[in-house]
């Protein structure tokens, strides 16, 4: 996959303010038809587990968490969500929520097993059944009416008007078993749906690296590093994000599209895609902003900006809106908060360096994927971070204090939070911040 020589310098100021399988670990969901062989809990879940499990319980719980994830880029803003329905020990009845404004996970299963099979039945729910009533009537409702004996839910739904399902269907006589998963721990799986900081998205980060931690092989060179393993992982990840944020020297040097592209690979709506650009350097005839009928773009910059450039973006469908910053760069904490206050709620930041680095930097990174490729760029290439190799695999970042930070800004600690994985060639490594750090 081509990477590129990272976010034009001065872009931000710090300090203001796949394969058949993707990967998966403590991150983003397999694509449809992954896990029908029933294998454990995810580690990052069973972490997390707060009420005990039978073996039974543990891989059918299983099971509806990796049918939820088949709602991957389809269910947002909604949660993906997955349920079985097992009586006598043998499933009766499976459904995920597949389409947002459709039938709920528990309204799926109980069609799939038909009004016999379903009374008595224990129903395994990924997360907690709502008990509002939206675009689809109440799941305790159903589950209820089904004669559902017994429910065992992993994640407790935060919401003011859908939270509560779980205390709900015990008042109605039902056996309640949940939350499975910490709050932490669920956030993990639907992290759009848990995020409610106001301020900004969550926010992912994905680089790829070579060995010797670079992502170019010189300075305003488009380079591929990793293979097409990754690229498809990475089409697998935009699926399911509201925006994929660059910098402005990676849309000169890359002029990517930004897009979802791949077999199977459909999301509901494209994600906005979104440049930082302090100074208007980009052009009006590059492939985003030509490419504006195939999904949204939104340019952030500054007053350093011509006028010129913004009114001529603007005419071509191009959302331009002008931020804090200083000498044609932006400050990070007001451009994030405006994407917020756009509706994003989940970013995909896939760099470069410098904006890498300053989001880093400002501590507001949620889940870093890094694909390391099995080569070597030299000291000519360009640094995916402020160290020279990947020895913060085996250092600052194996649960150690991270090498990332600025003055006032304390250094994170981050840890691994699922083993490597292989992507074709190269290694796919998921970290998360220590929580508080």
């Amino acid at each position: 996959m081509a990477r590129h020589p990272g976010g034009g310098r001065g872009d931000l100021v710090p300090g203001s303010g796949v394969p058949r399988r993707v990967p998966s670990p403590g991150g983003f969901p397999p694509g449809p038809g992954s896990g029908a062989g029933y294998p454990d809990l995810p580690t990052h879940l069973l972490r997390g587990r707060t009420v005990a499990l039978s073996s039974e319980d543990r891989r059918h719980l299983t099971r509806a968490v990796q049918l939820g994830r088949q709602g991957w880029g389809r269910v947002h803003p909604n949660p993906m969500v997955g349920c079985v329905l097992v009586r006598d020990g043998q499933v009766v009845g499976e459904g995920w929520h597949q389409e947002w404004g459709g039938p709920h996970a528990e309204v799926q299963a109980l069609a799939a097993a038909g009004p016999e099979a379903a009374r008595g039945a224990t129903a395994y729910v990924s997360l907690e059944p709502c008990r509002h009533e939206g675009k689809t009537p109440p799941c305790t409702r159903a589950l209820e009416a089904a004669g559902v004996r017994r429910v065992v839910y992993g994640a407790a739904d935060p919401g003011a008007e859908s939270g509560g399902g779980g205390a709900e269907l015990a008042r109605a006589g039902l056996q309640v078993e949940g939350p499975v998963f910490s709050a932490d721990e669920a956030r993990r799986e639907n992290p759009g749906f848990f995020h409610r900081d106001p301020a900004r998205p969550w926010i992912c980060l994905k680089l790829a690296l070579s060995l010797d931690g670079r992502i170019a092989a010189a300075a305003g060179e488009r380079t591929p590093v990793t293979g097409p393993e990754v690229a498809r992982a990475v089409h697998h990840l935009r699926a399911g994000m509201d925006a994929v944020l660059v910098g402005a020297r990676t849309a000169r040097v890359d002029d990517p599209l930004l897009t979802v592209r791949g077999e199977g690979v459909c999301p509901r709506t494209p994600p906005v895609r979104v440049v930082l650009d302090g100074r208007g350097t980009l052009s009006p005839e590059a492939r985003l902003v030509m490419g504006v009928p195939e999904g949204p773009v939104h340019l952030l910059t500054t007053g350093a900006s011509r006028a010129r450039w913004r009114d001529g973006m603007a005419e071509r469908g191009v959302r331009v809106t002008v931020v804090p910053g200083r000498e044609g760069r932006i400050a990070v904490a007001p451009a994030l908060h405006v994407l917020r206050e756009s509706g994003i709620r989940t970013l995909l930041c896939e760099g470069g360096g410098q904006v890498a680095g300053a989001f880093l930097g400002e501590g507001v990174v949620d889940r870093l994927h890094l694909a390391v490729a099995p080569r070597f760029f030299g000291h000519g290439g360009v640094p995916g971070f402020p160290v020279t190799s990947v020895a913060f695999e085996v250092g600052a970042l194996r649960g150690g204090r991270s090498l990332f930070g600025r003055a006032g800004v304390p250094p994170r600690q981050w840890n691994r939070i699922e083993p490597p994985e292989a992507l074709g060639s190269d290694v796919w490594l998921t970290y998360e911040p220590v929580r508080g750090s």
